[in-house]
């Protein structure tokens, strides 16, 4: 291998990496010592803000290949042609966790997918769940901070939590599947993900379908209990890392099959329930799967930081032929990932080698920090010009949509119609469980709400309670009893539900 020179960051090369220029052996270090001054600079940046929620992630390269034709739903170019591959990149994470927290804490997981097509790139930003704690993007920074750190302690506070879930009856869902064994996986690639929001796709005759997307794991569905997440944490918080890692360099290449969900707007306007609400799920058995190809990770980045901790994911990525839907924290997604990833990598972070289309790229975008293309070079930065070649393309006009939804207005997300937050947690309890699953939620559920204390303590048990019982009467009694609480006081005809 041939010898490299130590140069500086523009390319000089230097000799006096160690020791600092001083006065004199033992005197003053100098002010002109700009290799010092470099490397210091440096080392106070490397840190990138983290995340606010996603914190902690691994990261892999792979292909998508397609294995069912659904042309007939979209037009989208990743999926015209059966057996066509696209490179992609995925980022799983937790989602409560600072960078330093444990792989196998009670959370749910990102699921992160990028996709490198000929139309530009594709990102598909979900969980390892189909739901969410709540369906409306206002809601989604308290909700977040309650699973941070108290204001005051600087501790993780489980009262926080239970109180704002307690006051919030439309996060039962999410906390259900949560509490179950699905909240502590035992890989990332012995989980299921899921697009959990709703999406459109439109074909070549420009007609529209919602869909939502899913993407079923080829390793098996495989879970930690609760005393084997927390054994595992106290030995190894990277568990999920190094467990990602090793598969891939053994050569034993995850897989996960996408599958996706279809409702006309017919079928929309008359479903049980909102379609495009986030802490529902549309039944298998009325929206069957239909498989569409197979997801491969095969190659694990060189370098961590350049690639996982700068790979920047936005909902608002769609390409022809996907499109949005009214989902409202979809609609607030579209706005806050971006402007996130903006705050966080600067305004050209989608220059950077991990997020830039390898196709062509043609706008006006210019300047900036970090522009580290050639930004433009001498073509003119405004539009329309009488100069360049760059042209609109009609044929990617997406159709209009009817929204018939009336008047804006500030509506309740609860109002009558979309206030049913029990049947789903209730049928998930009774029929998706089986006898020994239910028994672990119930200890989950019991042992994290043991950590709700304070004065407020019995008022937000009940009024979380509450809500237990009216997805499954059993599955609260079973609660009650195991937190010690008296179930006269705890039944739901004796306390209102509160919705914020």
């Amino acid at each position: 291998m041939e010898n490299k020179k130590l140069t500086t960051a523009s390319g000089k090369p230097y000799f006096e990496n160690e020791d600092s220029m001083t006065v004199g052996p033992r005197g003053p270090v100098l002010l002109q010592d700009f290799i010092l001054h470099e490397k210091m600079a440096h080392f106070n940046r490397e840190r990138i803000p983290e995340r606010v929620v996603h914190a902690k992630g691994t990261g892999a390269y792979g292909t998508f290949t397609v294995t069912n034709d659904i042309s007939k739903y979209t037009k989208a170019k990743i999926f015209n042609e059966v057996g066509k591959q696209t490179k992609m990149f995925a980022r799983f994470s937790t989602v409560g966790g600072e960078k330093g927290s444990a792989d196998t804490e009670r959370d749910p997981r990102g699921f992160a997918l990028k996709f490198y097509t000929e139309d530009g790139n594709w990102d598909l930003v979900g969980n390892n769940t189909p739901v969410f704690f709540v369906k409306d993007p206002k809601k989604f920074g308290d909700f977040i901070h309650t699973q941070k750190r108290h204001p005051k302690t600087n501790c993780k506070d489980g009262t926080m939590k239970w109180d704002f879930w307690s006051l919030n009856p439309e996060s039962l869902h999410q906390v259900m599947i949560l509490m179950s064994e699905r909240g502590t996986p035992y890989s990332y690639r012995h989980m299921h993900g899921f697009s959990s929001h709703t999406f459109s796709f439109i074909n070549s005759k420009n007609e529209r379908v919602w869909t939502k997307f899913h993407f079923i794991t080829q390793q098996g569905i495989r879970n930690f209990t609760k005393e084997e997440a927390e054994q595992i944490k106290g030995s190894d918080a990277d568990w999920a890392q190094r467990d990602m890692v090793d598969a891939i360099e053994r050569g034993e290449f995850p897989k996960w099959t996408m599958n996706v969900q279809i409702m006309t707007e017919e079928q929309a306007k008359t479903f049980q329930w909102n379609p495009f609400d986030l802490t529902k799920v549309w039944p298998h058995g009325e929206f069957p799967l239909i498989e569409v190809g197979v997801m491969e990770l095969n190659k694990i980045p060189d370098n961590y930081f350049a690639h996982v901790e700068q790979a920047a994911f936005a909902p608002a990525h769609v390409i022809d032929g996907i499109g949005f839907s009214p989902d409202k924290m979809l609609q607030g997604r579209i706005l806050s990932y971006p402007d996130a990833q903006r705050y966080r990598l600067g305004g050209n972070y989608e220059l950077l080698p991990v997020n830039s289309c390898p196709y062509m790229v043609a706008n006006y975008q210019r300047d900036g920090l970090m522009r580290v293309d050639e930004n433009g070079g001498d073509q003119p930065n405004y539009f329309p010009n009488s100069f360049d070649n760059i042209t609109v393309d009609e044929s990617y006009k997406e159709p209009a949509q009817d929204l018939g939804t009336g008047l804006a207005d500030h509506f309740n997300r609860n109002a009558p119609g979309e206030d049913d937050h029990y049947t789903q947690p209730g049928n998930l309890y009774r029929n998706a469980m089986d006898a020994e699953q239910k028994k672990h939620l119930v200890g989950n559920i019991i042992h994290e709400m043991g950590g709700i204390t304070g004065p407020k303590k019995a008022e937000i048990i009940n009024r979380q309670l509450c809500h237990f019982f009216r997805a499954d009467i059993n599955l609260g009694i079973q609660i009650a009893q195991g937190l010690g609480v008296n179930l006269e006081e705890a039944m739901p005809q004796k306390h209102e539900t509160a919705v914020v």
